[in-house]
């Protein structure tokens, strides 16, 4: 019996749909630009915006400017990886796309290949934590890739260890950067979170103190928004009390947490109290029925009585240090201690780890119209967090396929998704969880919406910084796939965008097994549109030798392995663009089919006869003029005669304006 059922899932951040077949199937569709995209332009805008420029930072521009390389150099915690952001960001151009390199990561290309680099990309190979044997493989490999970058018009930050060896040849690419005035990043933060200036101006013996460490630069980033957090809190009246209220949360917040639990000791209390922490900012009835939600979950419920003989809400927030607004959201009145709460119970009470994550999926699928987007987006982040913070990168994976397989539905996938995109940013295991990605995608056979999870994080969330590990993953999910080409189609949407990922894409295929699902890829990605467009440049993609014989290739393939039905339609596409006359191409989009054809030895008069048939019915069915297009059919017959050597190569003198022999 088979359910024929779908489901959408719509907010700011996905949208999900889809027919199913046997069990609800969900499918996270793309906006004209996702939101993720969105996410990342936004915190590049951010990031140019705060970021304190260091002594040597016109050194740096001047260098990477004469050269198109820079390699920074540093003690680490003083901004290098935000400097090699901000310098590639000032060399966007429409004709590129940043990328980070990740040499020696799963199926990720060599930085000796030149497919590597595209026309006008920016490019990082961050290296800061490279160890000396690796530091060492990338110097070897770097006069290759320079020479690729200089070939394509593009730019290459390197960011190397400190303390690294640098090659004598490379010493004039080298800018050591220094440390920025710390009250100088402190005020920038200060000044994005709308603090006057009138406030953080004055001297404060707080920041002070703080600022006396020599703080890496994202410890300062975070105590400007425990500022602001105070601030917003109502923590005092003026500059001085919001620091001191950010600096006991740094320093105290632990100890009062642990102090906090301790003194309750019933299992309602607690599990309050970690609601709170999870859903903090979250209404009122939320917490309520999240905190009843966790204690089903870890025990059987206790003798039912009256509603009445139970404590209010207000009196059990008050024994938690905690109190709900006159809007509903229940907040600590202690600045964080939502995280000092969620690290203490889960670095104290380990047996709580793995009933958290069931209870985090059961709380946004609760059925409340205060479960909206922020608080499902906010608990998930927390939980996601936790695992992070503790280094447990292979737990959150877990978590995420439990959250995208079995009994799935909207709110779990959105969840699955926003995981495994907090994943993908944390600093720390961010390789860890593109090394699940690839498993997942190549090796691990998928179960549920897992698939359709990969899809959209690839798609949207890789493929902001990793264009080309998104393409590998993107890949193998659309070889896979069964009875959906969603995969397939946000495969060939990516290479749309990019030319030099398009050319990687035909060149893979070209040398794959030419299974069914191979093909099938080529045919959507072989778009003659595509194909023939010259973005900024001097010459399509069809125009490279190298293009043409993976087209060719792949033709040959398909006009071999794949019955005729399967391969007219992309065939008249190719034969309509040949007729449109839009440039000068269509000639050689009809030599390379010509040229595949001409490989079929055991049927090549059958396969020149289907194509002929093709171009016919091309004539009936193209939008454009029908005898251009019936010039193109002579021209394809021509072409087909003169490789079978009865008829001379030299085209007829009405070929069709735009084609060539």
């Amino acid at each position: 019996m088979n359910q024929h059922t779908g489901t959408w899932v719509r907010d700011s951040r996905v949208t999900v749909t889809g027919p199913g077949d046997v069990y609800i199937g969900t499918q996270l569709q793309d906006s004209d630009k996702p939101a993720f995209r969105r996410v990342a332009e936004d915190q590049l805008r951010r990031l140019r915006y705060v970021l304190v420029a260091p002594p040597c930072m016109g050194e740096a521009r001047a260098v990477l400017a004469n050269s198109g390389t820079v390699i920074l150099d540093g003690v680490p915690g003083i901004g290098r990886s935000a400097v090699a952001r901000v310098l590639l960001h000032e060399h966007h151009r429409d004709s590129g796309v940043f990328h980070e390199l990740l040499p020696g990561e799963e199926d990720e290309l060599s930085l000796q290949d030149p497919a590597l680099v595209g026309t006008g990309d920016q490019l990082l190979l961050d290296l800061s934590a490279a160890d000396d044997r690796r530091w060492a493989a990338a110097q070897a490999d770097l006069p290759a890739l320079r020479k690729a970058v200089h070939e394509q018009r593009a730019h290459l930050v390197v960011v190397m260890p400190h303390r690294g060896v640098l090659d004598p040849d490379l010493q004039y690419c080298r800018v050591v950067l220094e440390r920025p005035p710390g009250i100088g990043v402190l005020r920038r933060h200060l000044r994005l979170h709308g603090v006057p200036p009138e406030q953080y101006l004055r001297p404060d013996g707080t920041v002070t103190g703080f600022l006396t460490a020599n703080r890496p630069m994202r410890e300062i980033a975070e105590f400007a928004d425990l500022v602001r957090r105070a601030r917003e809190a109502g923590q005092g009246d003026g500059f001085a009390q919001w620091c001191e209220a950010a600096g006991r949360a740094r320093n105290d917040g632990r100890r009062e947490a642990a102090a906090l639990v301790t003194e309750l000791r019933e299992a309602p209390q607690r599990a309050l109290l970690i609601a709170v922490s999870m859903l903090h900012g979250a209404h009122a009835d939320v917490v309520h029925r999240a905190a009843e939600r966790l204690l089903s979950a870890l025990g059987p419920p206790s003798e039912c009585d009256s509603p009445l003989q139970h404590r209010d809400l207000a009196e059990r927030l008050l024994e938690i240090s905690a109190t709900a607004a006159p809007n509903g959201q229940v907040r600590f009145e202690k600045l964080d201690f939502d995280s000092a709460v969620r690290a203490h119970f889960w670095d104290h009470l380990p047996d709580l780890r793995p009933h958290l994550g069931t209870w985090a999926a059961s709380v946004v699928e609760l059925n409340d119209p205060h479960v909206v987007t922020v608080v499902r987006d906010g608990l998930v982040e927390r939980v996601a967090g936790e695992y992070l913070r503790t280094g447990r990168a292979d737990g959150l994976g877990a978590l995420v396929e439990r959250w995208s397989t079995g009994a799935t539905s909207r709110p779990r996938l959105e969840a699955a998704v926003h995981a495994l995109t907090r994943g993908l940013a944390d600093p720390v295991h961010a390789r860890d969880f593109r090394e699940q990605i690839y498993q997942w995608c190549a090796n691990r056979r998928l179960e549920g919406e897992l698939a359709q999870v990969l899809v959209r994080v690839c798609a949207d969330v890789l493929a902001t910084s990793h264009p080309d590990q998104a393409l590998v993953r993107l890949y193998h999910l659309a070889r896979r796939e069964r009875g959906t080409t969603r995969a397939r189609q946000a495969l060939c949407d990516l290479v749309a965008r990019n030319r030099r990922l398009h050319r990687v894409l035909l060149d893979r295929l070209a040398r794959s097994d030419f299974s069914p699902a191979h093909l099938g890829i080529f045919l959507q990605a072989s778009d003659p549109e595509l194909l023939t467009l010259r973005p900024g440049t001097s010459h399509a993609l069809v125009d490279e030798q190298s293009a043409q014989r993976s087209l060719t290739t792949c033709w040959h393939a398909v006009l071999t392995e794949l019955p005729p039905p399967q391969w007219q339609a992309e065939a008249r596409r190719w034969l309509h663009w040949a007729a449109a006359g839009t440039g000068p191409h269509g000639g050689l989009l009809l030599d390379l089919l010509v040229s595949a054809a001409k490989r079929c030895t055991e049927k090549r008069g059958k396969v020149f006869a289907l194509l002929y048939a093709c171009a016919r019915d091309a004539e009936r069915t193209g939008p454009g003029d029908a005898a251009r297009a019936a010039e193109t059919t002579g021209l394809l017959l021509h072409k087909i005669s003169a490789a079978q050597g009865i008829a001379p190569a030299t085209p007829p003198t009405t070929s069709p304006r735009g084609t060539r022999p």
